[in-house]
C-alpha cells in the first residue's frame, strides 16, 4: 500500500527520517487497552525498530520503518479503533485531556465522553481534513493532574459556576509562543461539540485549501482579529449557546507541584492509578507486552499515555499494588517521582527529524547518565530538549529548556544549545559536552540557595528574577 508523504506524521501519512519512515497514531485522550497496545507492539517488531516513542500529545512513534504496512494490518487497527475510520483526516493533532481525566480526585467535570464525540466529528465531517495539521483541541476537566497549560489551538477548562458546570473557552492568538487566552465565553458542555465545529469552520472560510502551506488559527484570528472572528462563530450558533464572563481562570498548579508519577489514589474508592517514568518516552516491544499484561490481569485494562512521555496504570486494588510495583521494577521501569528521567522531555532529535539540529535523546539520556550519582532531586526540575525552535518538545512550558542550533566558528558548523530558565535566555551557545556540568551547577544552586525543601525551582527562579545573569555563575 503507498502512503503518501507529508510533514506531519500519521498512520495513513508517513514522514521520513534518518533512521526510516515515522508513523504516528493518534489515541485520543491517550488512552489504550490490553489488544491495542499488543497490536502495536506487532507492528513496531514486524516492520519497525522493536520499540515505540510516546510523545508529548500522547501520540504513539512507530519509528525505522522500512516497508509499506500490509493494507490488513491497518484494517485490523481500524476495527481495533487505532486506525481513523476516516483516512483524510489522520493528520489532524491528537485530542488532549488529562491523563486522569475520570479518576481524578478533584476534576470537576470527566472529559472522556468530550473527547470522543470530538474525534468521532471530525471523522465523520471529512472538510476537517482541510485544517491544518497542528489545529489541536485540550479540554481540561480541571482536576488535580492539569493539562490547561500545554499548548494548543482550543482549550476548554471546567469551571463552576453557580454550582453548575461550564467549560470556559481559551483560544491561541496573539504573540507565538504566548499561552492561549481567555475569550470570556463560557457554554455548558453539552455545546461544547457545536462551538468547535463552528471555530472549525470558520477557520476554513479564510485559508486556501489548495495551498499546502496551511496556517495556524493563531495567524487567522490575528488578521481578522479576536472580535470578528467571535462574531463569524456566533453567526453560525443559537445566540443562547454563549455566556460571556470574564473571569480570569484560576492558575492551575504548575506539574513539579502536582506530579502524576507515583502512586495515588482514585475518585473510585479502593482504586490507585500508578505513574510510570519511561526515559524519554522510550518502550521496547518486551516492554509494551508486560504493561499490558499487567493493565489486563491487576486493572480494568486500561492504560493512559501521558503528555509528559509517561504513562499511567489504572484501577489498581490497594492490596496488589506492591506486586505491580514489582512487576514494574522487572520491567527495567519504576514510579518514583524523584526520578529525574520522569522530568525530562525531548522531541525526536536529528536522527528522527530533519529540523533538528541535535540528537536531542542521546543528549538528555547522556544527562540522566551524568546526573544520576552526583545529585538527587528531591524537588522536581522539567528539562526540556528541543532539537528546534518548534514546538514538538514544547520548550516554553519548562523550567530549563536546551533549545539545539547550528553554531559557526572559524569556518565550520557543529551542533550546540541555548539554555533558557523560565523562558528566558541564559546562555547563549553551550556546547554539547558541557552541558551536564552546567546543568548540574543549575540543579546544585537551586538545591543549595532555596528558602526550604518546599520552595520549588519555578519559585527560586522567581525570587531572583533581577539577578538571573548572574546566579548560576
Amino acid at each position: 500500500m503507498s502512503i503518501p508523504v507529508t510533514t506531519c506524521p500519521g498512520l495513513f501519512y508517513s514522514t521520513p527520517a534518518q533512521d526510516g519512515f515515522l508513523y504516528r497514531l493518534r489515541i485520543p485522550g491517550g488512552i489504550i487497552n490490553y489488544q491495542q497496545f499488543q497490536a502495536i507492539a506487532d507492528i513496531a517488531d514486524n516492520y519497525a525498530g522493536g520499540y515505540i516513542d510516546i510523545t508529548n500529545r500522547a501520540n504513539i512513534q512507530i519509528r525505522e520503518i522500512k516497508q509499506d504496512i500490509n493494507i490488513e494490518v491497518l484494517k485490523n487497527l481500524q476495527a481495533l479503533g487505532l486506525a481513523s475510520t476516516n483516512a483524510k483526516t489522520d493528520h489532524i493533532r491528537n485530542i488532549m485531556t488529562s491523563p486522569t481525566a475520570g479518576i481524578d480526585t478533584e476534576e470537576l467535570i470527566a472529559t472522556q465522553p468530550l473527547v470522543k464525540a470530538w474525534e468521532e466529528h471530525i471523522r465523520a465531517n471529512s472538510q476537517l481534513s482541510e485544517l491544518s495539521a497542528k489545529f489541536s483541541v485540550c479540554f481540561d476537566g480541571r482536576g488535580k493532574v492539569s493539562v490547561s497549560d500545554r499548548p494548543n489551538d482550543i482549550i476548554l477548562v471546567a469551571e463552576s459556576i453557580n454550582s453548575n458546570i461550564y467549560l470556559r473557552l481559551y483560544l491561541n492568538y496573539g504573540e507565538k509562543g504566548e499561552p492561549c487566552q481567555d475569550t470570556g465565553i463560557v457554554l455548558k458542555p453539552e455545546k461544547t461539540i457545536q462551538v468547535l465545529a463552528a471555530l472549525a469552520e470558520t477557520y476554513l472560510k479564510h485559508i486556501d485549501t489548495k495551498n499546502p502551506r496551511k496556517p495556524r488559527l493563531r495567524e487567522i484570528i490575528n488578521k481578522i482579529t479576536i472580535d470578528k472572528y467571535l462574531q463569524q462563530i456566533q453567526q453560525n450558533l443559537n445566540p443562547d449557546i454563549f455566556n460571556f464572563l470574564p473571569t480570569p481562570l484560576r492558575a492551575a498548579a504548575p506539574l513539579q507541584e502536582k506530579t502524576h508519577i507515583g502512586i495515588h489514589c482514585q475518585r473510585q474508592i479502593g482504586l490507585y492509578y500508578i505513574g510510570i517514568v519511561l526515559p524519554l518516552g522510550r518502550l521496547e516491544t518486551w516492554q509494551i507486552r508486560s504493561l499490558a499484561n499487567i493493565a489486563k490481569r491487576y486493572g480494568h485494562d486500561n492504560i493512559r499515555l501521558t503528555p509528559w512521555q509517561n504513562l499511567l496504570l489504572t484501577e489498581i486494588p490497594e492490596n496488589q499494588i506492591r506486586e505491580v510495583e514489582k512487576e514494574i521494577t522487572n520491567l527495567g521501569l519504576n514510579s518514583s517521582p524523584t526520578n529525574i528521567k520522569s522530568f525530562l522531555v525531548a522531541c525526536s532529535g536529528k536522527r528522527g527529524c530533519a529540523a533538528a539540529a541535535t540528537e536531542t535523546k542521546e543528549d538528555a539520556l547522556n544527562l540522566v547518565k551524568y546526573l544520576e550519582n552526583l545529585i538527587i532531586l528531591d524537588s522536581p526540575v522539567n528539562i526540556h530538549f528541543s532539537g528546534c525552535s518548534k514546538s514538538c518538545a514544547q520548550h516554553t512550558q519548562a523550567d530549563i529548556t536546551l533549545l539545539g542550533i547550528i553554531t559557526e566558528m572559524t569556518q565550520e558548523t557543529f551542533p550546540s544549545y541555548q539554555v533558557y530558565v523560565l523562558g528566558h535566555l541564559l546562555y547563549e551557545y553551550v556546547t554539547i559536552a558541557k552541558i551536564p556540568t552546567l546543568i548540574e551547577k543549575m540543579l546544585a544552586v537551586y538545591q543549595k540557595q532555596r528558602l526550604n525543601l518546599q520552595e520549588t525551582f519555578r519559585q527560586f527562579i522567581h525570587r531572583h528574577s533581577h539577578q538571573l545573569n548572574h546566579l548560576f555563575s
